[in-house]
């Protein structure tokens, strides 16, 4: 390996385990993240490249950040690059939850860390919203494209419609609506087309079909580290939707028909799930924990996030022969600003459960202080994320000793 090649490695370990250890606030926030460092900062991509790697992921199953981190390494550094970032975007998350999983098998309570959330979550919002303007920027080059955004907006606020439904929906239109206006399409184009559309909806039957496997699974009185691996693979090989769906498959298969978590161990593995940085799928380190001790643990992460690492090797590479084709780059630019509509209803939403109390005065002030600081810091002064997310973490715990509570 030459001196450049360690040296691109050592970079983007570096990079992710980073985001991995500050990546609080779920998939958006990791992907504001990941942009503000590799488009702004170190300019390894450009923002029109990184918007197509962003929609070309929603339409894929498994952990959307994730997914980009790996994207970036194999661009950046070849195939090891791949293994590197992926595996320092998950690890400090999988080794803090396989540490709260020890914890909580051996006292049985967990750890309480509600107030540094407190002050993380306005702080991640400020973050969202920079990577939002940026990125809508680039997205938006028409007014076709803003109103296929907007209409994506209102059908996912109305018809509460599935990510993967919406982004298609909104790919679909930007392709028949968008195309219209070209002329001349190089013959083959439509068979370019139809091949991504035929593996579009291969890749969507066989994901029904495993996802239906997953529930009628056979019981097991002892659980064998295989049929553990299994589980996760299976369900990390379908999982559009993210940490929602996730519960789902989780409550079906762990709970009601294997019967290896009870229900209050599962609520307790979603909690972990929710406070710990990194992706959400890092859930499945503490219950394999619980299931089978280190072992399981190892087995249940492998397990789940192994089907990330295929996806995008498969899908990278056909990412520019789909920009070449007038058809599919019509259906790329809509579905990546479908993409960032998407960001935008999850920003409201987060917003709302952020800055609002349930009584009188119905506004978290402190918490709306704390968006707006840290969103000043963020575009103007260009702060980093990390410090943004320790010093608003700071902040929390010290309105908490304050007997300030939301």
């Amino acid at each position: 390996m030459t001196n450049s090649a360690s040296s691109r490695l050592g970079e983007l370990a570096n990079l992710f385990f980073k985001l991995g250890v500050i990546g609080f606030g779920g998939p958006v926030a990791h992907i504001a993240m990941i942009e503000d460092e590799v488009v702004k900062r170190r300019q390894w991509l450009t923002r029109e490249h990184f918007l197509d790697l962003l929609g070309a992921t929603n339409l894929i199953p498994g952990p959307n950040s994730t997914e980009m981190a790996i994207h970036i390494g194999y661009i950046y550094a070849g195939w090891l690059g791949l293994i590197v970032s992926g595996v320092c975007f998950v690890l400090p998350a999988v080794l803090i939850t396989g540490g709260f999983a020890w914890v909580y098998v051996a006292y049985g309570t967990l750890p309480q860390v509600v107030p540094l959330l407190y002050g993380i979550k306005p702080a991640v919002l400020a973050i969202i919203i920079n990577a939002l303007w940026g990125l809508a920027k680039k997205a938006v080059k028409t007014r076709q494209l803003l109103a296929i955004a907007l209409a994506v907006v209102l059908l996912t606020l109305l018809f509460k419609l599935n990510e993967v439904i919406a982004l298609l929906i909104g790919g679909l239109l930007g392709m028949l609506w968008l195309h219209s206006g070209e002329k001349n399409a190089k013959p083959g184009e439509k068979a370019n087309f139809l091949i991504a559309s035929l593996s579009t909806g291969a890749t969507l039957k066989v994901s029904a079909a495993v996802a239906a496997s997953v529930a009628t699974a056979s019981t097991a009185t002892n659980v064998p580290l295989w049929q553990l691996g299994w589980f996760f693979l299976k369900v990390g090989s379908v999982l559009f939707g993210g940490g929602y769906l996730l519960v789902a498959f989780l409550q079906g298969g762990l709970v009601q028909e294997y019967g290896w978590l009870t229900q209050q161990q599962l609520l307790d593995a979603i909690a972990i799930g929710q406070f710990t940085p990194g992706p959400v799928l890092s859930t499945a380190t503490f219950i394999g924990y619980i299931i089978a001790g280190i072992p399981g643990a190892i087995v249940a992460t492998i397990g789940i996030f192994l089907p990330s690492f295929v996806f995008v090797a498969a899908l990278n590479p056909l990412i520019p022969r789909l920009r070449a084709s007038s058809w599919t780059r019509a259906f790329l630019d809509a579905v990546n600003v479908s993409a960032v509509a998407l960001m935008v209803v999850t920003t409201l939403q987060l917003g709302a459960a952020t800055l609002t109390l349930p009584q009188a005065p119905f506004v978290d002030f402190l918490g709306c202080a704390i968006a707006i600081v840290s969103a000043i810091l963020a575009i103007h002064f260009r702060i980093n994320a990390a410090w943004l997310v320790f010093g608003s973490a700071l902040i929390g715990w010290g309105a908490s000793l304050l007997g300030y509570t939301r």
